[in-house]
């Protein structure tokens, strides 16, 4: 499988705009499906970030493997970074997150106090991958739906503040900011879970990876969901005999998005795709 290439124009962009944007913000969000919690980072925007205070939020928690989301919690917490795992749908997210907020900045607004300043609300930008969930983020802690910046003429570049709270604001920094993955298998994780568009990578490839992953380690599941298939078969046997058992004759297509789009929507239950031990060992 060839190397997914990202556009050089479109990240330099990218990282300019972070790069200015720094300077406003008290802490940086960095947005991940926490099915995904590494293969959906941007390495090189995190190091742009370099030290400013970091709040890593793995979002759509309510889709991942709720174990793999604690190992990643503490994997991730031993780095030295304060993490959250949510579901940005729900209404509790304002508080989980200025409530992290206020833990992460906790000795900085300390010292300022001791120094007789009084800060009131800690401003942030959120960056993050398509299909994180970031507009779902930005509506929820604006509370209302937000306007995309970037297609609305006049709106300064990266200037937008949108107020979530008396205690937290968000920087709407334009720019969607992809990640770089010179690796097949991120390529396929991503394409898995529907972050990157279907018609870059071939859907009988994304397809066999998937059946090979859930054969590995939610074997239970997909037993469940697709009756009478054989784990013992390889994935492209599992392919040919599911499609005639469907009834879709040779129509394997109608088969990959099926399984695709089972998978996306949970019908084969709660999983996550990076497992500590494994991705952080050097491969990634």
């Amino acid at each position: 499988m060839a190397t997914i290439q990202w556009f050089p124009g479109h990240m330099s962009k990218a990282r300019r705009q972070v790069q200015e944007n720094l300077k406003h913000v008290d802490f940086v969000t960095i947005l991940v499906d926490a099915r995904l919690p590494l293969s959906s980072q941007n390495p090189m925007l995190t190091k742009i970030v370099g030290d400013k205070p970091k709040l890593l939020i793995l979002n759509k928690a309510d889709l991942a493997d709720p174990t793999r989301t604690k190992e990643w919690r503490s994997y991730f917490e031993q780095q030295g970074l304060k993490t959250l795992a949510i579901n940005s749908k729900e209404q509790s997210t304002v508080k989980l997150v200025t409530d992290a907020a206020k833990e992460l900045m906790k000795e900085k607004l300390t010292k300022l106090r001791e120094r007789g300043i009084q800060k009131e609300t800690l401003r942030t930008m959120i960056i993050g991958i398509p299909n994180a969930g970031k507009s779902t983020l930005m509506n929820r802690l604006a509370g209302k739906k937000i306007a995309v910046v970037g297609n609305k003429p006049g709106v300064t570049k990266g200037q937008q503040w949108l107020k979530s709270n008396k205690e937290l604001e968000i920087l709407d920094t334009p720019g969607i900011l992809w990640p770089k993955f010179e690796d097949e298998v991120v390529g396929l994780k991503l394409a898995l879970t529907g972050a990157i568009k279907d018609q870059l990578l071939p859907m009988d490839e994304v397809t066999i990876f998937g059946l090979n992953y859930f054969k590995q380690y939610y074997p239970g599941p997909l037993k469940e969901r697709f009756k009478g298939i054989d784990l013992e078969a390889e994935a492209p046997d599992m392919i040919m005999t599911m499609t005639q058992k469907l009834g879709f004759r040779d129509d394997y297509d109608r088969f990959y998005s099926l399984f695709v789009k089972e998978v996306r929507d949970g019908k084969l239950g709660r999983y996550t795709l990076d497992l500590v031990g494994v991705d952080v060992d050097g491969d990634h």
